[in-house]
């Protein structure tokens, strides 16, 4: 009994035995995890330092320093120092390479080398550095913090100066030199001609957070000025001046001790345009009592002389600034004078019928000559339009020919042209001559069109388009272009706006020779006839080639509406510098004579030119 209690007795110390042993080694191991867990690598802290750095989170970075760093440089300090200078330098994309640690444990010397580039005002730089870090009582790993770790070379008590020259905008010119923008001594920017040229020219403000992003790396700053509209922001790559600027080092007393990089000063280029600003005021003081535009071109170089809009507002008080009464009487106005009229689209009504003649010839779909037939003043295909009716102004004797048309004008004609033509036939032609098609010129335009998804919904819209009306939507310069083929065997002219002294074509062969010249000889009838309706613009001694239209932009016939009113006119001479072709509407013209109103007003600039 006694032998069994004592086997019993050994038995319960060897396993209260085991189960101490077992509970030291479950303390050793959780003491080790516990001692180890918070451990990390001068790599990782390393990684988490140049994050921040790359994030501007210098907050980040100083929880990373260690005990003897915050001892030296203090909270305040640290971040003022390195935000201002990062920052003032305008550092951008950070990135680090060939990086390197090394643990001396014998000596306690952890460190990590790197090179570390980034982009500055000045340029990019490149520079190798080395990143001590202490190991402190937590087991964990701190950068031991020097201002050598922004530059190499700067020490503690030395500071870092920035310089900014910016470099002056360049001018803009017209075609004879004379100055429609400018920078005068103070750094201002003016705009000699004002109103005048307001739309054209454009005008300069202080860059936005979304412009400063799409921008980004090219130079601008949150002080930066950059074109907002017109040929300021269409050459503002060309205009702007590049800055001058350098980073270098001083010490307590102000004294260079080194120049960490520099960059010499660029003025902006000055650019020539084709414009004729005494033209451009011609046409501004016809115009500046309504609402219109003008664009007048080089029927045969493409060269863009005036590019007008009113009413219009003086891009000089962007630069000296609006009062309150000022900005609010500008920006409410129903007659919206901050609008390029010009960049618009809009219903050419009659003024669009010679482009479905030249359509109608090009495609042999008709003859110059062949008669469709009188049909009064009112007309429709067939009992499938119902109500509706195709509507002219006046009758005439003699065949319903193409010239005729042209000559009084006739919208039954074009209907019936349209027709002739075919919806497929048509679509596709407008498409040829540019339609649905941006045009490549520097100041952005809207895109001429003709029917929602490029296919004409209905026998009437296909009719009504024929006259310009349905909904057919035209830009002023690309209808310049089109024109431009009446006098060019069928091609189209590609406006500029600057001089290249190469002709190039937006289109050619948009419409056949014969039809072109056709067209051509119909259109000076306009003018020359007596019967035409846009006799009141001839000019004794100058041959024009013109047409008139009023579009109407109601939903209905029965409705009373705004009425646009057009006259495109072709000036035909021999002489390079006479021959121009100019597009011209303004609105409102109902109870106004329609088109007629604007017959006097070209007439009038066509002449002053030609003198």
């Amino acid at each position: 009994m006694e032998e069994e209690t004592k086997k019993s007795s050994k038995k319960i110390g060897i396993i209260v035995g085991i189960f101490v042993l077992l509970i030291l080694i479950a303390g050793g191991v959780t003491w080790y995890i516990i001692s180890n867990m918070d451990q990390n690598t001068p790599e990782e802290v390393f990684n988490a330092y140049i994050d921040c750095l790359k994030k501007q989170d210098y907050e980040g970075m100083y929880l990373l320093l260690s005990d003897s760093t915050k001892a030296r440089v203090d909270h305040d300090t640290y971040i003022a120092r390195n935000k201002n200078i990062y920052e003032g330098i305008e550092a951008t994309n950070i990135e680090v390479s060939n990086v390197t640690s090394n643990i001396d444990k014998k000596n306690k010397s952890y460190t990590v080398t790197y090179t570390m580039s980034f982009d500055t005002l000045a340029g990019e730089l490149s520079y190798d550095y080395t990143m001590n870090f202490d190991r402190q009582d937590d087991n964990r790993y701190y950068v031991d913090w020097h201002s050598s770790l922004i530059f190499p070379d700067l020490e503690e008590n030395y500071k870092v100066r920035v310089y900014a020259t910016a470099g002056s905008r360049g001018d803009i010119l017209d075609r004879n030199g004379k100055i429609l923008a400018t920078t005068n001594e103070n750094g201002q920017r003016e705009y000699p001609y004002g109103e005048v040229a307001a739309h054209l020219v454009g005008y300069i403000r202080g860059i936005s957070a979304e412009e400063l992003e799409a921008h980004k790396g090219e130079g601008y700053t949150e002080s930066s000025l950059i074109g907002k509209t017109g040929l300021e922001l269409a050459f503002e790559n060309r205009l702007k001046g590049k800055n001058g600027s350098g980073i270098y080092i001083v010490d307590e007393n102000e004294n260079t001790i080194k120049t960490i990089a520099e960059t010499n000063i660029e003025d902006g280029e000055n650019i020539k345009t084709t414009i004729d600003i005494e033209l451009q005021k011609e046409i501004y003081n016809e115009f500046k009592g309504d609402n219109g535009l003008s664009v007048v071109m080089n029927s045969q170089t493409g060269e863009v002389l005036a590019m007008v809009s009113t009413p219009s507002f003086d891009t000089n008080k962007f630069i000296t600034g609006f009062t309150d009464e000022e900005w609010n009487a500008l920006s409410s106005s129903t007659d919206t004078p901050m609008f390029a009229r010009y960049e618009s689209t809009w219903a050419p009504g009659s003024s669009f019928k010679p482009v479905t003649g030249a359509i109608g010839m090009t495609t042999e779909s008709f003859k110059a000559d062949e008669n469709f037939g009188t049909s009064g003043t009112s007309w429709q295909n067939n009992s499938s339009w119902g109500d509706y009716k195709v509507t002219t102004l006046t009758t005439y004797g003699g065949a319903a020919n193409l010239r005729n048309a042209l000559i009084y004008s006739d919208n039954i004609y074009f209907a019936k042209a349209a027709l002739k033509i075919g919806s497929e036939r048509f679509a596709q032609q407008l498409l040829n001559i540019g339609f649905n098609k941006s045009i490549d010129f520097p100041i952005s335009m809207s895109t001429s069109q003709f029917a929602e998804n490029n296919e004409f919904a209905s026998e009437v819209q296909l009719a009504d388009s024929g006259y310009g009306q349905g909904k057919v939507l035209v830009n002023p310069l690309h209808m310049a272009a089109i024109y431009s083929a009446f006098v060019n065997d069928g091609n189209m002219i590609k406006p500029c706006i600057e001089s290249n002294n190469n002709t190039e074509y937006l289109v050619k062969n948009a419409f056949s020779k014969d039809a072109a010249d056709e067209i051509r000889e119909d259109l000076i009838q306009v003018v020359e006839n007596s019967n035409g309706t846009a006799h009141e613009a001839q000019i004794n001694g100058v041959t024009i080639a013109g047409k008139t239209g009023t579009a109407e932009l109601k939903a209905s016939k029965e409705e009373e509406g705004e009425e646009l009113g057009w006259f495109n006119a072709i000036v035909v001479s021999d002489n390079k510098n006479e021959q121009i072709v100019t597009i011209n509407m303004i609105e409102n013209v109902e109870n106004r004579g329609g088109s007629h109103y604007l017959l006097p007003k070209v007439k009038n600039i066509i002449s002053s030119y030609l003198k």
